[in-house]
């Protein structure tokens, strides 16, 4: 009893000690077939899920309690579903990133990761993290959004691109172009892009047209841990001071 009573305490969050005397609550003894004492059960909504007769450690109790709590990923991952469902894609991106940290394998945080960077029109960052879903673990949901990545990578080549795109390649020294193509990848999600673009106007002339504005307005826009943020911030850095 020592022992469970201060791991009763240890995992107050999550465990609650109940005790029954079998001598006074002989139907209780009865309904979960209890043999010998002093006998340990672990219930779970009601119903018994593991236990034990007799004496064990305090590392052996610790374990078995450790088997039947919840992944400490799934917390995380639970609160980025409610915020994905709520359509709260940039507020889910963090605790989804946290629960995938927690553990690699949870490819269903993956795939919702995934899908929130699409609807964030971030192509690239849900293509990354779709090609690390193995075969064995692409169902119905993974080919659905596989197909959304397909259809924002079709919209993102539009008329207006391709044209600024041949126009840019005929006049690689026109910062006009440059800037106009830079707007229209980032508007189709192509962030990095875009800012590679201006990053090159800015080099050459930092106060170049709306350039500095435009850079920084699509720095802002990023969603929360889109990885080439840190870069083109340190790179704008590196230009100013």
């Amino acid at each position: 009893m020592p022992i469970l009573d201060k791991l009763a305490v240890e995992f107050q969050d999550t465990v609650t000690l109940a005790k029954v005397n079998c001598d006074e609550q002989q139907e209780i003894a009865a309904q979960f077939q209890i043999r010998s004492l002093p006998t340990v059960m672990f219930v779970k909504d009601g119903q018994p899920v593991d236990g034990f007769a007799g004496v064990k450690t305090e590392s052996e109790i610790r374990e078995l309690i450790q088997k039947q709590l919840p992944a400490p990923e799934q917390a995380l991952l639970t609160e980025g579903l409610a915020l994905y469902q709520s359509q709260d894609y940039q507020g889910a991106i963090t605790p989804l990133k946290q629960a995938l940290e927690l553990s690699t394998e949870r490819h269903d945080a993956r795939l919702i990761l995934a899908d929130c960077y699409i609807e964030l029109k971030q192509v690239a960052q849900s293509k990354l993290l779709l090609d690390a879903i193995p075969l064995v673990a692409q169902d119905q949901n993974y080919h659905s959004v596989m197909a959304k990545v397909h259809l924002a990578e079709q919209a993102a080549e539009t008329p207006e691109i391709m044209a600024l795109e041949q126009k840019l390649a005929q006049s690689p020294d026109d910062h006009e172009i440059r800037i106009a193509l830079a707007i229209q990848y980032s508007q189709a999600g192509k962030s990095e892009q875009a800012l590679e673009l201006l990053f090159t106007v800015l080099q050459r002339d930092i106060n170049f047209a709306d350039a500095k504005k435009n850079y920084l307005d699509i720095l802002a826009a990023l969603p929360e841990g889109e990885p080439c943020g840190p870069l083109y911030r340190r790179k704008l850095y590196s230009l100013l001071y």
